[in-house]
């Protein structure tokens, strides 16, 4: 998906005084994973809160609402899951 992208900060990404734009998927995921549900005031159901994750032992009620988020944003999620190394593994694209 093509959208305008944001700098490391959440702010536009101006280069040359120009706001950029380019593929999103991956930042588009990344909102969804980090925002709270009611975050996003359109659509009060979406957000996964990863943050509120870090604590827990059990992180399969994760997996399946981050699964059930992303395919609401419209992606066709093959596998999520977490590698050995601690790293989310999406297997997904966009429609």
């Amino acid at each position: 998906m093509t959208d305008l992208i944001l700098n490391k900060t959440g702010d536009l990404d101006i280069q040359n005084g120009d706001i950029m734009i380019g593929y999103s998927d991956n930042q588009h995921q990344e909102h969804i994973l980090l925002a709270n549900k009611g975050d996003f005031k359109e659509f009060p159901e979406l957000g996964v809160g990863i943050n509120n994750m870090l604590n827990e032992d059990d992180f399969m009620p994760f997996l399946i609402d981050a699964k059930k988020n992303l395919e609401y944003d419209g992606m066709k999620i093959n596998n999520i899951k977490f590698e050995e190394n601690g790293n989310l593994n999406i297997d997904g694209y966009y429609k």
